[in-house]
């Protein structure tokens, strides 16, 4: 992905009603959507059904185009930049994408403790464009699927963040390895994107 990427660690499979809540979140939040499996989706997140609000510096650079071709209707839309691209899949056994989610979770015994239970399946919230937009709608956007599907979310830290989210409600522990990672609940990614010049790690 070019974009950033958390993961929801989850300690079972999502229950039937879980999955069709997570499936029904995804279709209000993404005008256009396709469903890849059960639990695997891949869309354009309308940003201000997050509650990110349209800011002129969210906006893309004009376009510059010759007049006698003019950029199309669609791409003058007001808020066009706040459909935001992701990938969001849930994986594991019996789920779908097992070599990844066995590849991923080989060997972490540092975020097992952390977490306090060792994942059986996962979801990936990952961001197709790499803009501040797509950081703060990659945090919003897991916090949403957590309330439905449950879980923890691994947040990997860069240079000076632990400082910056310690004491954050909802943060349960950072990993002290070469790559700190935070976990925490869908409030804890809440609050660490409040916080100013809030960014993840790509």
């Amino acid at each position: 992905m070019s974009g950033p990427t958390l993961v929801i660690e989850l300690a079972q499979a999502p229950a039937p009603a879980a999955l069709r809540e997570f499936g029904a979140l995804m279709t209000r939040l993404c005008p256009t959507l396709t469903e890849n499996r059960p639990g695997s989706y891949d869309g354009h997140v309308l940003a201000d059904r997050l509650g990110i609000p349209d800011r002129p510096e969210w906006a893309p650079p004009p376009r510059h185009q010759a007049p006698a071709d003019p950029a199309p209707a669609a791409l003058r839309r007001p808020g066009l930049h706040l459909h935001r691209p992701f990938l969001v899949y849930l994986m594991g056994p019996g789920i779908g994408d097992e070599p990844l989610f066995e590849a991923e979770h080989a060997d972490q015994p540092a975020l097992d403790a952390a977490l306090g239970y060792r994942p059986t399946h996962a979801v990936n919230v990952s961001a197709c464009c790499n803009d501040d937009l797509d950081h703060l709608a990659t945090a919003l956007l897991t916090a949403a699927v957590m309330d439905a599907v449950g879980g923890l979310a691994a947040a990997e830290l860069a240079t000076g963040q632990a400082g910056i989210v310690a004491g954050l409600p909802g943060l349960l522990a950072v990993t002290e390895d070469d790559w700190p990672t935070a976990v925490g609940t869908a409030a804890f990614l809440r609050a660490w994107a409040e916080q100013p010049g809030f960014r993840l790690m790509k």
